[in-house]
């Protein structure tokens, strides 16, 4: 697993086991404010059996920008590392902690041997995609969503 240090003092580390994800309820909110402390728990223990991971950014020892991942293959893409549910703190946008989460997960699908990194970004999100662009991303396809 790789570990990553920016000029700032912040470190990117995984963040392994239940509790520990857990604990980032409060970032969770910010990207999803009606979510419930238990409804992310349920989501978690069916998502960790299906191999879902996390990253954190840490300043000293406080979680200021996380990512969650997953590594599969599409016929399309061939093996990827898919990002999920990528926050950044609202106190520490625009000072490299998305960068540094991002880093991360590159170099992760590297060590993987993945072919490609994807996400989804919500539309009305527009900050999200400009920096998406600048790190190297485009627009593959149309993401439909259909509740049920």
């Amino acid at each position: 697993m790789p570990s990553a240090t920016n000029p700032s003092n912040l470190t990117a580390s995984e963040i392994t086991g239940l509790q520990n994800m857990l604990n980032q309820h409060g970032l969770i909110k910010q990207l999803n404010p009606a979510m419930t402390r238990e409804r992310y728990e349920e989501l978690l223990i069916t998502m960790l059996d299906n191999g879902y991971r996390m990253v954190g950014a840490f300043d000293s020892s406080t979680c200021v920008g996380l990512s969650g991942f997953w590594v599969n293959a599409k016929l399309y893409s061939g093996k990827y590392l898919e990002v999920d549910n990528f926050i950044v703190d609202e106190a520490y946008r625009s000072k490299g902690v998305g960068k540094l989460l991002s880093d991360w997960m590159l170099q992760e699908a590297k060590n993987l041997a993945c072919d490609t990194i994807m996400l989804d970004a919500y539309v009305t999100n527009s900050a999200a995609h400009k920096f998406y662009f600048r790190e190297g991303f485009h627009i593959k396809s149309y993401h439909f969503f259909k509740s049920i």
